[in-house]
């Protein structure tokens, strides 16, 4: 039996091509630096986040790796703190954050970076952003979570070194 080179030609190509997909989800599952956050995060009750030293007064705290902790409590329909007063960062700084949720899913968002994560209640995410020089970023929640989701947005603010006035528990 002869195979037509036509026909070998579109083998071929479709061979091609099934490596390609191969190869592209292959690199998007582990070549791209792509991390879940793991199941090793801290819980909290979603009852008691006033309790809680971190969650009960959410803002930005200087950690002891020289950068800064972000606690981030997300409630419908806004982030705590974010929404009302923005998160206010220095630049040329690594920024972690902890999100929980108060209420419902929530997503946690920070537009122009690879920070994305959900705000579950009970669990704390925990995701690092480097901020290198002065500019706001937005904050969108990107899990839906009632009829006000399309407002749940809030702004994270990198400034120059000079002006931070340091940490904002509280915000």
């Amino acid at each position: 039996m002869e195979i037509h080179a036509y026909e070998k030609l579109w083998l071929g190509a479709g061979l091609l091509l099934i490596v390609g997909f191969i190869g592209t989800v292959t690199y998007g599952a582990v070549g791209a630096g792509v991390e879940m956050i793991g199941d090793d995060n801290q819980a909290v009750t979603p009852d008691a986040l006033g309790d809680h030293p971190q969650f009960g007064d959410p803002g930005v705290y200087a950690s002891d790796s020289g950068g800064y902790d972000v606690y981030v409590v997300a409630r419908q329909f806004a982030f705590q703190p974010g929404t009302t007063d923005a998160i206010e960062v220095p630049a040329n700084s690594s920024v972690t954050f902890h999100v929980t949720s108060a209420d419902v899913i929530h997503g946690f968002e920070v537009v122009g970076t690879n920070a994305n994560t959900m705000a579950i209640p009970g669990e704390v995410a925990t995701l690092t952003v480097e901020v290198d020089e002065p500019r706001e970023y937005g904050l969108l929640c990107n899990e839906y979570c009632g009829a006000a989701h399309h407002a749940m947005e809030g702004t994270l603010r990198v400034v120059p070194e000079s002006e931070f006035n340091g940490t904002q528990g509280g915000a």
